[in-house]
């Protein structure tokens, strides 16, 4: 079991782009891909790494392994600077995206290659199996190989664990995806490392499969009770699965918490829409001091003095400048106009998801404008006994306690 420190850590690549510079006269500077990166993980967290492609996720994760050299920073697995240590001496376990089996080999010799390379201590021992000692009386110690006999007991017992004992036999052209992926963590298991590293595991998997491989991870990393590290662009993923997130854009880390405490109270404009599926509305406009929020085509909704005074807006004067997001689980529909709370809308595409409806309506009074203007479009998802049809108007009612506000300028959440 093992703590992951990062400190000040950087990656700039030879051949990064080069950001030109305003003026002529300004020297451009090399991008880096991933910058200033700090976090200390805890003994066994689940921690997911999750942003869109190129944010520095895998680079960082590839950096914690080794396969990455680091520009700049350190890192430590518990106290001990791993920065000039080779990978296979870092004690951990990595599980790639594309299984990375080797096609010529059967499950078992897959499972058990990492262990017979490996070597273990242990203690010198003479032909009848009793321990040497030198000559103050201690045991000697040694370095030797796992015996065939070790090898084969870690191996069947981590593939009991994840219920491919049946295919030990098979080459990996004979399973499943699903069944692939079980083979490669096997092969991460069986080694007991401090640290497991996955890449994006899940992503070659259809939907169902992938669902239910999560389940089989989360159950694995709680049977295990070692230091998780995951990386997915799959938001949902990341919310299912981590202890903490770390939400990651441009190389700079923009958030890390808990799954609901980024949901609830996002940092900025960028994790507020990456964070929650349909993602969050999003409105230019303007807020007063009474609570009014004026935005989309000049509509309308006041924010409870409660929940108004939980937000920074102490520059407010004649009306500020703001973002206001609000998520689509947080709006319902009625045939009522009610003052200060909903919104008119047409109706203009819908998904029928069986035990949700997500529509898409647009705040503009003309018809068929089709998701043209995203300032003036609604996302809503919500339970209706009977579904609206396209062109129908309709009142979205937003509850005003669960706004979001955002500095206009920052994109920086104002709460407080």
């Amino acid at each position: 079991m093992a703590t992951v420190t990062l400190k000040h850590v950087y990656k700039v690549y030879e051949n990064a782009t080069k950001e030109k510079g305003k003026k002529g006269g300004e020297k451009a500077e090399i991008k880096p891909a991933v910058s200033n990166f700090c976090m200390e993980i805890k003994d066994k967290e689940f921690i997911v790494f999750v942003g869109p492609s190129g944010c520095g996720k895998s680079t960082t994760l590839r950096m914690i392994a080794g396969l990455e050299e680091i520009t700049d920073g350190e890192i430590y697995i518990d106290d001990r600077l791993i920065n000039n240590v080779e990978p296979k001496d870092r004690d951990i376990a990595m599980v790639f995206q594309n299984y990375a089996l080797y096609p010529n080999m059967s499950v078992y010799d897959n499972m058990a290659f990492g262990l017979k390379l490996r070597k273990i201590q242990d203690f010198k021992k003479d032909k009848n199996g009793e321990y040497v000692l030198d000559e103050k009386g201690e045991k000697i110690p040694i370095m030797r190989k796992y015996t065939k006999s070790e090898i084969e007991e870690k191996v069947v017992a981590t593939a009991k664990i994840l219920d491919i004992e049946q295919y030990l036999k098979r080459k990996p052209k004979a399973l499943s995806g699903g069944q692939r992926q079980r083979v490669a963590l096997g092969r991460a298991i069986v080694r007991k490392p401090k640290v497991f590293l996955l890449d994006e595991p899940l992503s070659n998997l259809d939907a169902k499969l992938r669902a239910n491989m999560r389940a089989e991870i989360i159950k694995l990393y709680e049977k295990l009770g070692t230091t998780f590290i995951y990386v997915t662009h799959d938001q949902i993923e990341a919310m299912t699965m981590g202890t903490r997130i770390v939400v990651m854009k441009d190389g700079f880390i923009q958030q890390i918490g808990a799954p609901q405490y980024l949901y609830d109270k996002p940092v900025n404009v960028f994790v507020a829409g990456f964070i929650g599926t349909p993602q969050m509305n999003f409105f230019r406009g303007r807020v007063f001091a009474d609570g009014k929020v004026i935005f989309a085509n000049n509509q309308q909704i006041v924010i409870p003095k409660t929940i108004f005074e939980q937000f920074d807006l102490e520059k407010i004067g004649d009306g500020l400048d703001i973002i206001m997001g609000i998520r689509p689980g947080d709006i319902t529909v009625g045939e009522e106009y009610i003052k200060d709370v909903s919104v008119p809308a047409i109706v203009e595409v819908i998904e029928a998801l069986g035990n949700e409806t997500i529509i898409y309506a647009n705040c503009d009074d003309q018809n068929d404008r089709l998701i043209e203007n995203s300032e003036t479009m609604i996302t809503a998802s919500v339970k209706l006994k009977q579904n609206p049809v396209r062109n129908q108007k309709i009142y979205l009612y937003f509850d005003t306690e669960k706004v979001h506000l955002f500095d206009a300028e920052t994109e920086l959440s104002l709460r407080k």
